[in-house]
């Protein structure tokens, strides 16, 4: 009888570890089961997302769950500069994405509406929306991104010259062993408390992914990570964690964007309108101001030749 009482706890013991075992690191909302162990993402009513979690999520599957888990009123807790003139941030959001079953972006994306626009890697529009003819050629791949961070206010100064190296080794740790040659530059602003990071790869290598190290890196920053672990991303330096509480990321891809002036928000026009505006009602005044000169400077000629 004690034979059987041992056996039964170690039964549950072992099941009880393998349940443990069984998750999904880089996915909190996973759902994980089996030996061996598979795990799974709802990203909707139908479809349940196959996950690889020994590396992180693509952001196309992440955000279709975003957009899963807030249509079922789920939690979700979503609330430098440019490097090149080509770069251009995220302005419309999250959306709910057309994946590859490798889980990149589909080039043309509509969010189950009748408009449609292009995307890049990343899944960021790249050119005005149009209608359901619109035509995206290829999926554009973003090469470089800049990350451009502010830390929370810390007991000692940072120090510029090692600034770099615990930033790409914070990446490295934090994302999926990030390639840490990648980080190319990192500058910084000690009135603003600003670091500015520039992660580059070489055209043509589709190999390594930015963006999903830029995205889980947004999360991490804005909101809640969507690790199981909820530490948050942040550098060592000086015996003491730095941690971010802002970050704006700017992509630049292959290829230059193709936004055009049509598809500029109406408060971008209306400055324009009203700078076109000023400019041709300052033209104007000053050629009715030099008429009514050149009439007087007539008239005077005119008094000057009559005869005495």
């Amino acid at each position: 009888m004690m034979k059987m009482w041992i056996a039964l706890v170690l039964v549950a013991f072992a099941a009880t570890a393998s349940a443990q075992s069984c998750s999904c690191e880089p996915m909190k909302w996973a759902t994980c089961d089996g030996n061996p162990c598979a795990c799974s993402l709802m990203v909707s009513d139908s479809n349940k997302q196959t996950l690889d979690c020994t590396k992180m999520i693509p952001k196309c599957f992440l955000m279709k769950a975003e957009m899963y888990r807030s249509s079922k009123n789920l939690s979700t807790r979503l609330i430098g500069g440019k490097p090149v003139e080509s770069a251009f941030v995220d302005n419309d959001g999250i959306y709910d994405p057309e994946c590859e079953n490798s889980g990149i972006f589909k080039a043309k994306q509509c969010n189950n509406t009748e408009e449609c626009w292009c995307v890049n890697s990343a899944g960021v529009r790249r050119t005005d929306k149009g209608d359901k003819t619109l035509k995206c050629e290829k999926l554009v791949e973003t090469n470089w991104v800049r990350l451009q961070l502010t830390h929370k206010p810390v007991a000692t100064p940072l120090n510029k010259d090692h600034l770099k190296a615990a930033i790409a080794d914070a990446i490295h740790k934090r994302y999926d062993n990030f390639n840490k040659a990648m980080v190319k530059e990192v500058e910084y602003d000690a009135d603003s408390r600003m670091i500015v990071v520039d992660v580059k790869k070489v055209k043509g290598d589709r190999e390594n992914d930015l963006t999903n190290m830029a995205y889980y890196m947004e999360k991490d920053v804005k909101v809640l990570p969507l690790f199981k672990n909820q530490d948050k991303f942040a550098a060592t330096m000086g015996g003491q964690q730095v941690e971010m509480e802002n970050i704006l990321v700017y992509y630049v891809d292959e290829e230059p964007p193709t936004f055009t002036m049509k598809h500029l928000s109406g408060g971008i026009i209306a400055v324009i309108v009203v700078v076109v505006l000023a400019v041709v009602a300052g033209l104007l005044v000053l050629f009715f101001a030099r008429k009514r000169q050149n009439q007087k400077y007539n008239k005077a000629q005119s008094r000057e030749l009559e005869p005495m």
